[in-house]
Parts: structure tokens; sequence; C-alpha cells
């Protein structure tokens, strides 16, 4: 029996102290892709690599029954200034570590031993998937097109994260 496809809502957040909407490459090619891949752009904005602006836009849209994924951009680095895995991760009713974890498989074959200084987090807060990726487009690239499209796919077997959403709220 073939599925529907069912497009999600997402917003997309870039953590950066020195990006704009015009210098934003990673944030812009996560929302051609979710759009071209036919899902909904939900909002979009730019916050300072601040733990307490992060949660603050990110605990906005978590309480937005509208929104069913975020995917953050940026400040997932050892740095000082990286604060995306400390903003989120307080925040999060269930880490998915397999996320990570794949990532930073896929990323070796591109990057090799420099995959280990990411940060990469994953889980569900308040019935949303959030999904933490580093700041450049090509590592942004690798998880949108390695990962994140087909778990985003309700069609994609043989299970994705599209089709759980709806059980997200059971206890």
């Amino acid at each position: 029996m073939e599925r529907n496809f069912t497009p999600l809502s997402i917003a997309v957040l870039t953590v950066s102290d020195t990006r704009t909407e015009e210098t934003d490459r990673s944030g812009k090619l996560l929302v051609e892709r979710l759009q071209t891949t036919g899902h909904q752009l939900a909002e979009k904005a730019i916050v300072a690599d601040n733990i307490y602006y992060i949660r603050e836009i990110v605990s906005r849209w978590i309480a937005d029954n509208q929104i069913q994924i975020i995917i953050t951009t940026g400040g997932t680095g050892v740095t000082g200034r990286d604060s995306t895995p400390e903003a989120i991760a307080p925040l999060l009713d269930k880490t998915i570590e397999g996320f990570g974890e794949l990532f930073r498989a896929l990323s070796y074959e591109e990057i090799k031993t420099s995959t280990v200084q990411s940060r990469t987090l994953a889980g569900v807060v308040n019935g949303t998937f959030i999904f933490c990726l580093p700041g450049s487009s090509g590592a942004c690239r690798t998880a949108w097109d390695n990962i994140l499209k087909d778990q985003l796919d309700n069609r994609h077997r043989p299970c994705n994260f599209a089709e759980l959403i709806p059980r997200l709220h059971e206890h």
C-alpha cells in the first residue's frame, strides 16, 4: 500500500554571533532542503550563541503545537561560545543518542577525525523532535541528505520519526 507524503511543520534556528540572513548559508540550506522535500517552514530565526537566548526561542517553539520539528544549526562545537547542547539538553524529555552517533559516522567519511569535535544532539521535548546540527553548511547537508530527509518522510521504511509524531504524547 502506497502512502501519501505528509508534510511537517519545521522551524529552523541558526545559532551564531556573526551570521546574518545574508550570510547564513547553513540556515538557507536547511530551509531550501525542507521546502524542496515538501515540508513547511514554520519559522526561521538567528540567535546569538547564548544559552538563555537559545532556550527562549526553542521554548516558544516547543510550546507551539503547530511546530513539529525544530532544527538548529551552530553552537555544537567545543569552544567557549558553543552552547547549543547545554541550552537544549536540559529541555529534552528523551534523547536520541543514535542520531549523533550516526551523524558522526557519516561525517567521518567526509572530514575524518575532525567529526569528534561535533556535539550533535537530538531528542524529543513536549511532543516536538529537535535536532541540533553543527554550523557548517557541509554538516547540515550531511545530516539532511543522509538522515533527516528519510526520517522526516512518513513513507520511509521500515520506520521513521514522522510516523511517530502522533504518539509522542502517549503515557
